[in-house]
């Protein structure tokens, strides 16, 4: 008899009010396309699941254990979902880990992450910005992004360009680890004088980075870089899992996963 699962991956958050506005909101959104499919939850990052689990007595599985869950309840069918936002560094140990239990299941099908192709990253663009519709001229809109030394990073400079071949030319976008990184783009913003500068984080969750690289007191936060240069700072602490947009295109790739 054919069972079919459904895995929803995600790096994972400590923050409870993010994991619940946006994490599991989008799986959520997944599991209202699949009615008849069980859906479950893993996260890649060991550092949060141990936390959550120290602090809140709140589990949740790996992406080994979660796979391990499906084969002994029996399931033959799997699809498995990032919320990752580029096929990156995590995404490509998901993908390991996932090819290890192939044979455990009469199919294994893989939705692609948040960023793949440029339709994504028109869809994200149409659906975010349409929220800051009311950004004026001398606002800019800076996203924070993660960032990686993965060549999937190419996708931030990539979206970057898009945005302002769209016409929008008070939006940039910097990484933390990445490129283009807050230097460069202080730089860039320098030079069009604007008054003022909205920060929001270009990550699924509003967590960490978010809270303390992004909008936190530290003097090397994002929001005291810019207000050391004179203007004034409003932070959004607002993932892009709260996005509908952002959660279309996730349930989209579900739909389109491909056999491993």
């Amino acid at each position: 008899m054919q069972k079919t699962g459904i895995l929803v991956v995600s790096f994972g958050t400590s923050y409870q009010d993010s994991l619940a506005n946006n994490i599991q909101a989008i799986e959520k959104s997944i599991g209202k396309a699949f009615p008849d499919c069980e859906l479950r939850r893993a996260f890649t990052s060991g550092m949060i699941i141990r936390k959550l689990q120290k602090r809140d007595g709140f589990h949740v599985d790996t992406v080994e254990e979660a796979l391990e869950s499906f084969v002994m309840d029996g399931f033959s069918d799997l699809i498995v979902q990032p919320t990752h936002i580029i096929n990156g560094i995590e995404n490509d140990i998901m993908l390991d880990t996932v090819r290890s239990y192939l044979d455990k299941f009469h199919s294994v099908r893989v939705g692609t992450p948040l960023l793949t192709t440029t339709d994504d990253y028109r869809a994200l663009i149409d659906g975010v910005m349409c929220e800051f519709s009311s950004l004026k001229d001398d606002e800019f809109l800076v996203f924070m992004g993660h960032g990686t030394e993965h060549d999937a990073n190419a996708v931030y400079p990539a979206l970057d360009y898009m945005l302002k071949a769209d016409g929008h030319t008070n939006v940039y976008i910097g990484t933390v680890e990445g490129y283009p990184d807050l230097p460069l783009v202080k730089e860039l913003v320098r030079e069009k004088a604007p008054k003022r500068i909205i920060l929001a984080p270009l990550m699924i969750v509003a967590g960490d980075h978010a809270t303390n690289d992004m909008a936190g007191e530290e003097k090397s936060s994002w929001k005291n870089e810019f207000q050391r240069e004179g203007y004034e700072v409003d932070c959004i602490l607002k993932g892009l899992g709260e996005y509908p947009a952002v959660r279309n295109i996730f349930v989209e790739h579900a739909k389109e996963a491909v056999l491993l």
